[in-house]
């Protein structure tokens, strides 16, 4: 087994550390060179003193200085915001950045491990949805993995193992369809930040559990589904699956449909991407096809669930289109979960927003922050 070194970007979140329980159980096979957090100064402290990394980056000055007496009496460089994390990006000795950072913060620091020949272990949506124009090529030009850690991206990617040159009919991406599935508009007017926060089936972080309440989420998985694996957005079909078992599955030119399936465990695809091509051991529940009985799928209610339909017009429309969807949609939702708005408002703020939008084709870094910053003016002028 290969010995690797890796920078994880957002190591407090779920993802995150979900990825340094796989660590904790490969530590002789996994070394954690740097770490990389927002604000959480507690938990960044107790991962430096167990995992050990050289580098460890927080967003925020304040953050960082307090970091910094916590753990000066370890040998741990303290950096702060995006110059910090470019350069734990970069790191000679680092063999894969897990990226799973919240937001459009993700794209640059990408950008850059890219460019210096890193793997990228892929959790962050944003990074693919508004510069996945940018970020295949260059990976491709560099000969850089790509390995989805999504769950539904993985299951696709393990899909398609063995498969090269054969052709993709379409990709069935399949959705929990979050905690309020079967609602309808009126049921929805209603629903609190603790009733979205209830997923059935999956541990996420906050902002992602209300998109896949909203199936915004999904809309996020479909363009990031096109980018990587080469298909036109129509040509992913979001399949309802309450009990997220089969994680996605593809259908190739004669019909054959091929899936992979597991429990609801954001562990199994971290592993993969950490140790591909390898599979290893791991602890947790493992799938019994007897307790699960039987699968159900459903075809989403787009009428009611507008996340899918806005993401759909965001990937017609192209350019800087999806970064307006995105960056709207995470205002948003930070709205909903300071409960300023209500659940419903989501989707009539990212249409505001898309509806106020003038698209910038094969747009740059600079003009996807660009549009990014638009949209953050117009909630501003919104909420004055």
């Amino acid at each position: 087994m290969t010995h690797k070194n890796i920078v994880v970007l957002g190591s407090t979140g779920s993802i995150g550390t979900q990825t340094l329980e796989v660590v904790r159980s490969y530590h002789e096979s996994l070394s954690v060179l740097a770490l990389a957090a927002g604000t959480n100064v507690d938990l960044m402290e107790k991962q430096i003193r167990e995992f050990k990394p050289q580098v460890a980056v927080m967003w925020t000055k304040e953050a960082a200085e307090a970091l910094k007496i916590r753990v000066a009496d370890t040998s741990v460089k303290v950096l702060t915001g995006m110059e910090g994390l470019l350069e734990i990006s970069v790191l000679p000795d680092a063999d894969i950045v897990l990226t799973a950072v919240v937001g459009m913060i993700g794209i640059r620091p990408t950008i850059a491990a890219i460019e210096a020949g890193k793997d990228i272990a892929l959790a962050n949506k944003e990074t693919l949805v508004c510069a996945g124009h940018i970020i295949m090529p260059l990976a491709e030009k560099k000969g850089v993995k790509i390995l989805p850690v999504d769950s539904e991206h993985s299951a696709i990617f393990q899909s398609l193992n063995g498969e090269h040159g054969n052709k993709i009919k379409k990709i069935l991406l399949t959705a929990s369809g979050g905690p309020f599935r079967g609602m309808t508009t009126e049921q929805l007017r209603t629903k609190t930040v603790e009733d979205a926060l209830k997923h059935p089936n999956w541990s996420m972080g906050r902002k992602i559990t209300v998109d896949s309440a909203s199936l915004v989420n999904k809309g996020l998985e479909v363009l990031e589904a096109s980018w990587l694996f080469g298909v036109e957005p129509e040509r992913v079909q979001v399949v309802v699956h309450p009990q997220s078992i089969l994680h996605s599955a593809v259908e190739f030119e004669d019909g054959a449909v091929i899936g992979q399936m597991g429990t609801p465990d954001m562990k199994l695809p971290i592993q993969y991407a950490l140790f591909y091509p390898e599979r290893l051991s791991m602890n947790g529940t493992k799938l019994d096809l007897f307790e699960v009985a039987q699968l159900t799928f459903e075809k989403p209610d787009t009428a009611v669930f507008k996340g899918l339909p806005l993401a759909l017009r965001a990937a017609q429309q192209g350019g800087s289109m999806p970064t307006v969807f995105n960056a709207a949609n995470e205002l948003a939702v930070a709205g909903f979960l300071d409960k300023k708005i209500s659940f419903l408002e989501i989707y009539e703020i990212i249409e505001k927003a898309m509806d106020a939008h003038k698209v910038v084709n094969n747009p740059s870094v600079e003009e996807i922050l660009a549009a990014e910053a638009e949209v953050y003016d117009l909630w501003k002028s919104g909420q004055e």
